[in-house]
């Protein structure tokens, strides 16, 4: 993303302020709601001093858009904000601690554009700043949830809770526009069901399928790099500590300790391969299984793919097919908040994008179905 000047008034700027401001400050809040449902009272305070530290964040957008003559009331949480909180009170803090690690990560890259891109100023210096202190903040809750390293080069979120929203969007418009083509073909309420159901099969067969595999995929080439890194420890110690040591730096160690540490580290093997595959792959501590990976998405898309069958199945004629359209629009329209929570995007917006999606997939879906009818 490109940035304009500093402490230019136009438009564009002073919202590329506003963002980062809201940001900070919804960061602040959640730290704190974390701080209230964690129940160890060491992460607890590293919690709240994690608040401490995204108030001066948020202090420091603020003042640059007062110098620039811009107003800023005093921030309050944005409705995501509030929904993940209230998901953390609700389910504990598990879920919040890896979208704030993504969040952190996804700080540090955009401060770092926003330093490459603007000139020098104020706005150049507070993003080299708040770049740092973001990286200092992922790596920390990198450490708490077992993902050390540079977490804004890995950091993804959601596993089980991400699967579940991604495999029922994608059984859900499927479906719907598969439903939509049967009764634009204008076919009986019977072959609507059965179109439906056998959907809703075959696109939780497939993502099911299709879980396991790049899960199984991905346990093949972590067990591949894994091997490759304990075979190089063994033949070539010297390089091996040497790289440690390099890595060791990086992470801002003195280079004679650096180079100290690595050689304790590399007299034992068993341990030297935890170094690295921590260190130099990045390989965290696997928490899912391929079939774990294959009965959640697959169970969440044939849960999508229900949903716009299911009416046919209580009510029939205009009543059934008014009200699959209507919980299908919701349904969609709702599952487009529920990504926001992923993608960092306002909950209404993302809503409202799914919603179009849905409608264009039924219009489409409904269209053909009905000119394939009329060519048979």
């Amino acid at each position: 993303m490109c940035y304009p000047n500093p402490m230019s008034s136009d438009h564009k700027t002073a919202e590329t302020w506003r963002e980062h401001w809201q940001d900070e400050a919804d960061a602040a809040f959640l730290y704190r709601v974390l701080a209230v449902v964690e129940p160890d009272p060491a992460r607890q305070t590293i919690y709240l001093k994690l608040a401490e530290v995204e108030d001066r964040h948020t202090a420091k957008w603020q003042e640059l858009l007062e110098k620039d003559g811009h107003a800023v009331a005093a921030p309050r949480p944005t409705l995501r904000a509030r929904v993940l909180a209230w998901m953390a009170r609700r389910f504990g803090p598990g879920l919040l601690t890896q979208l704030l690690l993504h969040e952190e990560g996804r700080e540090v890259k955009g401060y770092l554009d926003l330093y490459r891109d603007s000139g020098a100023g104020a706005t150049k210096d507070t993003a080299l700043l708040l770049a740092q202190e973001s990286a200092k903040h992922a790596e920390t809750l990198g450490g708490l949830t077992g993902q050390p390293g540079e977490p804004w080069h890995q950091a993804s979120s959601g596993g089980f809770l991400r699967n579940v929203v991604y495999g029922f969007n994608d059984g859900l418009t499927a479906n719907f526009g598969l439903v939509a083509g049967v009764i634009g073909a204008s076919v009986s309420p019977q072959t609507v069901v059965l179109s439906g159901v056998a959907g809703l099969l075959a696109d939780a067969l497939s993502m099911g399928s299709s879980g396991y595999l790049a899960a199984k995929s991905e346990q093949e080439v972590y067990a591949h790099e894994i091997a490759m890194e304990a075979d190089e420890i063994l033949m070539m110690p010297e390089v091996e500590a040497e790289e440690l040591a390099l890595l060791y730096q990086a992470k801002g160690i003195p280079a004679a300790q650096a180079h100290q540490m690595a050689q304790e580290v590399i007299k034992d093997p068993t341990r030297a391969l935890a170094e690295k595959v921590r260190e130099e792959l990045k390989i965290g501590e696997a928490h899912s299984t391929p079939i774990k990976e294959a009965w959640v998405t697959g169970s969440a898309t044939a849960v999508g793919a229900f949903l716009p069958v299911a009416p046919f199945l209580v009510l029939s004629g205009p009543a059934a097919i008014w009200t699959a359209f209507a919980v299908a629009m919701l349904s969609h329209f709702g599952v487009g908040a529920a990504r926001s929570v992923f993608t960092g995007r306002g909950i209404f917006r993302s809503g409202v994008d799914m919603f179009v999606v849905g409608l264009g997939v039924a219009a489409v879906g409904y269209l053909v179905g009905g000119l394939v009818a009329k060519l048979l």
